[in-house]
């Protein structure tokens, strides 16, 4: 198992959780919003890092 790529997934998820708060605050999101677009980040996220073992 890679672990760099781990450490690389955890870093965008905590650098995409950091932009989405700035964006969320700009664009004033409902916790619902803010809710499914994590959700659906991280399906993402783990489609593409499965993808990587194949």
């Amino acid at each position: 198992m890679d672990n760099g790529g781990l450490v690389l997934l955890v870093f965008l998820a905590f650098l995409f959780a950091w932009g989405l708060n700035r964006v969320r605050r700009a664009l004033r999101f409902g916790p619902m919003a803010y809710t499914g677009v994590m959700i659906t980040f991280v399906i993402v996220m783990l489609a593409v890092y499965t993808q990587t073992f194949r």
